[in-house]
């Protein structure tokens, strides 16, 4: 191992251990978040027929409709119930920050890494702000405003509960669809998507399950989400508690339905404008699955452009990645939200 490679990974690991408030929570199937009940004999069965039919159904599965009321406060602050009702009512309330660029049809909606806070990847919606393209950044289910009460972290959107993950991913990806929504709404026509991290997946699956978006850019990128937990670094303490109760194999087919991977073999989303961005020594989102994914999107038919930064999951943020990886996005979207693209 090189000495650069050695520096990432150091920092990589330095940064993971900077949070020290991460749990081994308890297993549980969850079967009451997706319909079923706590008494059912073969949790197991009940899961993979759920998640099966999720995927063969998945434009159902991942629709919703506008809400009944969108409100926009003085602070620039969009509000609207989420569309899945969940056992936290805190949870229901969709949360986005809006930063308005010019009214020329153009905006991307964001949706940042797991456990990002309020304040977050604000620098990056300003940046496109400049551009004069409005960015409206989410929070995601069970993030900042949204955290459950008597929870520091949100554990529901990955965590050792099946069915409670299944839903907040699915809840995750119709919140961001009612975003688009609003934005079309308010006359946008020209609309991307820009996610980071567990964003990209969430984002990813939106992008394929909606004819409205035009364009898709994504910082780290992966295939199935039961490959992620299992095998990433920052979801370490997720895997703790699953590895006694399912296999890998088992678990990528529970959680097949949020995973970008099953859709993409099914050829969705061939021909988008996508660019992604990842990184050469990632121990999160490992770059062999990042490969994985793009050789099965080129066998579909997509031809998405790529950036490899030598860098990893974490050190993105840093100088010079940040500002490559930032530079190339901005560009990206500029010119595929461009007016005079069709």
């Amino acid at each position: 191992m090189r000495w650069y490679e050695r520096k990432i990974r150091r920092y990589e690991h330095r940064r993971w251990t900077t949070d020290d408030n991460r749990r081994v929570q308890p297993f549980a199937w969850g079967l009451e978040h997706i319909g079923g009940s706590a008494t059912e004999s073969n949790p197991q069965e009940y899961v993979r027929q759920y998640a099966q039919h999720a995927i063969e159904t998945s434009h159902e599965w991942f629709a919703t409709t506008p809400p009944p009321d969108y409100r926009v406060d003085s602070e620039n602050v969009l509000t609207f119930p989420s569309s899945i009702e969940s056992a936290w009512p805190e949870n229901n309330t969709v949360h986005a920050q809006l930063f308005p660029g010019k009214k020329n049809g153009a905006a991307v909606l964001v949706l940042p890494n797991w456990n990002a806070k309020w304040h977050g990847q604000r620098g990056l919606c300003e940046w496109i702000q400049r551009l004069g393209i409005t960015a409206l950044k989410i929070s995601m289910p069970y993030h900042d405003r949204r955290m459950a009460k008597g929870h520091e972290r949100a554990d529901q959107i990955c965590g050792p509960n099946i069915g409670l993950t299944l839903q907040a991913n699915r809840q995750a990806v119709q919140d961001a669809r009612r975003c688009l929504r609003w934005l079309e709404q308010q006359g946008y026509t020209r609309l991307g998507i820009l996610g980071t991290s567990i964003g990209s997946s969430i984002g990813y699956i939106a992008l394929m399950h909606d004819e409205a978006v035009r364009a898709g850019g994504f910082f780290h990128i992966s295939t199935y989400y039961a490959d992620v937990v299992s095998q990433g670094m920052t979801t370490n303490h997720v895997w703790e508690s699953l590895r006694h109760h399912v296999t890998v194999e088992e678990l990528r087919d529970y959680w097949a339905p949020i995973s970008p991977m099953p859709y993409v073999e099914r050829g969705l989303g061939a021909g988008r404008n996508c660019f992604m961005v990842y990184g050469k020594y990632d121990p999160t989102m490992l770059p062999e699955l990042t490969q994985q994914m793009l050789d099965s999107l080129r066998r579909h038919g997509s031809h998405p452009r790529v950036l490899e930064l030598a860098c990893g999951h974490y050190s993105l943020e840093l100088r010079p990645f940040s500002y490559v990886a930032g530079y190339r996005m901005l560009s990206f979207f500029r010119r595929a939200l461009s007016a005079d693209v069709r």
